[in-house]
């Protein structure tokens, strides 16, 4: 065989044996990157009962840090399920949340806004059936947050064909207050009209990244 014949056989060798190893490389590294972007991120989560005003105040939140939102994904899938939904449905609700958070990660800037968690759902379940499936349980413990926006009850009730608790403003207000306590995350009750509910969660949310940058 021809030097140049050998010398590129070799070299075709050499390449193939290479390329494996370095695209591990790169894929790890790329993962490795990912995972630390996304562990600087503060995640912000909005909890409360009912008409409380949390998307309204996840939305301007998004738009003031320049950052997405996560949706509640409960209302696109009772806006599509069609029937009377079960216990069951609850968890794949679970489900649906924590791919949209996870999603949504990714693009964050510095913050994401959550609309909900699945503590919602933990209070949804415990009061509709009586419990709470084991399976949302160990997905609460699984997740962290860095700081709840706890809605207050002070802004009037608005109809919405999902929402079913009009007369229980008051229980579950108790409720949520006694569920983000025992998560021992830091917790700012949101009151007040608008601007004085956008004004408690910005200056909260500088807090948390004034303190990361520091």
């Amino acid at each position: 065989m021809p030097q140049k014949m050998i010398i590129l056989s070799v070299y075709v060798r050499i390449c193939n044996w290479l390329m494996p190893s370095k695209i591990r490389y790169f894929v790890k590294k790329a993962m490795f990157t990912s995972t630390k972007l996304q562990s600087s991120v503060k995640k912000i989560c909005i909890i409360g009962p009912e008409c409380t005003g949390k998307t309204a105040l996840a939305k301007f939140l998004g738009d003031y840090y320049k950052t997405p939102w996560v949706e509640e994904y409960a209302r696109a899938y009772l806006n599509k399920l069609g029937t009377p939904y079960q216990q069951n449905d609850i968890t794949k609700i679970a489900h649906g949340q924590l791919r949209m958070e996870d999603e949504w990660l990714n693009d964050a800037n510095k913050i994401l806004i959550c609309d909900t968690n699945l503590l919602v759902l933990k209070v949804w379940s415990e009061h509709k059936y009586g419990n709470c499936e084991a399976e949302i349980l160990n997905l609460i413990q699984q997740r962290t947050y860095d700081l709840y926006l706890l809605t207050n009850i002070d802004i009037p009730w608005q109809y919405d064909p999902q929402r079913e608790h009009p007369d229980k403003r008051e229980h579950f207000w108790e409720v949520y207050k006694k569920e983000v306590a025992t998560t021992g995350v830091a917790t700012v009750e949101i009151s007040g009209t608008g601007s004085e509910r956008t004004t408690i969660a910005t200056k909260a949310i500088d807090a948390i990244l004034s303190s990361t940058d520091s």
